[in-house]
């Protein structure tokens, strides 16, 4: 599934890209999380060979980039997400203030998933799927990209994150067949994405999430469109 996820996210980019979407002509925030976001991606992907080659040691001595390059993912993740908003206003099919808190939460569920399968490594059980759990949170991005957004508003954002879910999903079937019972691991990672999506809303729909998102792009030309996801005249 890794070759799988990483797929999507590279496809996801390359499709926008090639359709004129997006642009290499943006601030220089937008080209240093390129290139962090795609060093994990290819870190994933080189894991996930070591392992299948049986190749333990580099393996190891190669996970240790995860614990540097994981906080410095949330670190960037969030000031590219202020920075769409504050340039742009974001995706015209979000709403901007379930943009700023989930993917803000969503991403420091991330990073505590990836901190907790590198404690964990010992436990291969808990590691690799804890991994996989993180990563599928990733894919989002990629996902959004490929899926009709416009065509699913008002619910865009919600859907995309139950796309991603269908990885870990998955997992527990894999784990159902070949062990027949699921993993642990698989049920809290897959609880903690559900209940950090459902507090992200709660925050985001309060009045005070909104004054937030409200107070952090005033200003800007991100604040020019309305607040909830809107269709653009003549779109």
């Amino acid at each position: 599934m890794a070759v799988i996820m990483s797929a999507i996210i590279v496809a996801g980019f390359s499709v926008n890209l090639v359709l004129g979407r997006s642009t290499f002509a943006v601030p220089l925030a937008y080209h240093v999380h390129a290139v962090v976001f795609f060093g994990w991606v290819a870190l994933y992907l080189a894991q996930n060979r070591l392992v299948a080659t049986n190749n333990i040691r580099l393996h190891r001595t190669l996970g240790l980039l995860a614990y540097p390059l994981a906080p410095l993912m949330v670190l960037l993740g969030i000031v590219i997400i202020i920075t769409v908003l504050r340039r742009t206003g974001g995706p015209f099919f979000f709403d901007q203030n379930e943009f700023l808190f989930s993917n803000t939460m969503l991403l420091m569920l991330f990073g505590a998933m990836v901190i907790v399968a590198l404690r964990r490594r010992r436990h291969t059980g808990w590691h690799r799927r804890l991994m996989l759990s993180a990563m599928s949170i990733l894919t989002g991005p990629g996902i959004g990209r490929l899926l009709p957004m416009p065509l699913l508003m008002p619910h865009s954002w919600r859907i995309s994150i139950a796309v991603t879910l269908i990885f870990p999903v998955i997992g527990m079937i894999a784990d159902k067949r070949r062990h027949g019972r699921v993993h642990p691991a698989w049920w809290w990672s897959v609880g903690a994405i559900i209940v950090v999506q459902v507090a992200a809303d709660i925050i985001a729909y309060s009045p005070w999430g909104v004054g937030v998102t409200e107070a952090l792009i005033a200003g800007t030309p991100g604040a020019e469109r309305p607040i909830a996801s809107f269709m653009p005249p003549g779109f």
